[in-house]
């Protein structure tokens, strides 16, 4: 089973990124044949700045090492050191229909939000199913808002194998009965994060570094203290019974502690008789039992640029074999020598 992921680097990485999906994408690396990748060609749909592009790139590397990816394991690898991909963005776009850009979910949200709807925004899911189906990947980790791209790149694949399989039948895909071809593009499965936790910031809604809410996972440790010790909270006083809802910090205390710790929050805080700053006080101790020993990691590889880059080319090298073998018979099949 292979399965494939990207992080886009868009920005510092933070406790929503990791409880919303790297977490996961971690644990997966158990699973099967993993390929991780940093989604920087994406990045530039936003982050226009070179220098904080080439920043941001290797922190989402780091992270991901960080937090637990072993690279004898997974394949981690930049997007933009695997050049075949622009190579199949190009041909699987001569097939895609603008009718489903257009449609897009992902393109009418940034445009709601103020983002330039210039052409790679546009063009977006096509460069993502680039990614999907370069690597043949049998499933790919999404949460319920990803879903449309997924079904975008299995649309987009039937497509180009209809059109360039000699044989092929979009009711037999793998080529399984007598005289049926399989497609030369693979259909990825979306793989749904049922469990995907919905992270509140620091203001109550949804984490998100679009609206400056966020805890870093390896911010500066002043920083992180004054986040969390300004999270929202209300007027209650200290000796009364706290609310449960539209608690950004309870809602924190649930997703950080362990089941027996927050069992004990729990009872005070539907009790009363103590404040919301030791409350903050108890999630800043959470949030360094956590994520101590990967902030410590993450100061290592820092230290150490030549070691990260060297795990990055490894990856991309053997990234670059199965990109160079699916790309052969691209190129065949739609006569490019």
């Amino acid at each position: 089973m292979r399965i494939l992921s990207g992080v886009q680097s868009s920005g510092k990485l933070h406790i929503g990124n990791y409880y919303g999906a790297l977490r996961q994408f971690v644990h997966l690396q158990d699973e099967g044949e993993a390929y991780y990748f940093i989604a920087n060609y994406h990045a530039l749909t936003t982050v226009r700045d070179p220098k904080l592009a080439l920043e941001l790139t290797r922190d989402a590397a780091t992270a991901y090492l960080a937090l637990g990816l072993d690279p004898k394991k997974a394949i981690l690898f930049r997007q933009s050191d695997v050049r075949e991909v622009l190579e199949l963005y190009w041909i699987l776009g001569t097939v895609t229909p603008v009718a489903n850009l257009e449609r897009a979910h992902s393109y009418k949200d940034k445009i709601a939000k103020g983002i330039s709807p210039d052409f790679g925004l546009f063009a977006y899911p096509v460069l993502m199913a680039a990614d999907i189906l370069l690597y043949s990947a049998d499933f790919v980790p999404v949460g319920k808002d990803q879903v449309q791209h997924i079904e975008f790149a299995r649309d987009w694949a039937v497509k180009f194998n209809t059109q360039y399989v000699p044989g092929y039948d979009p009711a037999d895909p793998d080529g399984e009965e007598r005289g049926h071809a399989p497609g030369i593009l693979k259909l990825p499965a979306a793989r749904i994060q049922e469990s995907t936790a919905v992270v509140p910031g620091i203001d109550g809604q949804k984490m998100s570094k679009s609206y400056g809410n966020t805890i870093d996972l390896f911010g500066d440790e002043k920083e992180v203290k004054k986040r969390i010790m300004s999270i929202k909270t209300d007027s209650t006083p200290v000796e009364a019974p706290k609310p449960t809802t539209d608690s950004p910090l309870y809602d924190l205390l649930k997703l950080m502690l362990p089941e027996s710790e927050f069992h004990d929050v729990d009872a005070t805080w539907k009790a009363g008789g103590k404040g919301y700053g030791e409350y903050k006080k108890k999630l800043l101790e959470a949030y360094h039992a956590t994520f101590g020993p990967a902030r410590q990691r993450h100061a290592e590889l820092v230290a150490d640029p030549g070691e990260l880059e060297r795990i990055l080319q490894d990856g991309a090298n053997r990234a670059r074999e199965e990109a160079a073998r699916l790309m052969d018979k691209v190129r065949r099949a739609v006569g490019i020598p």
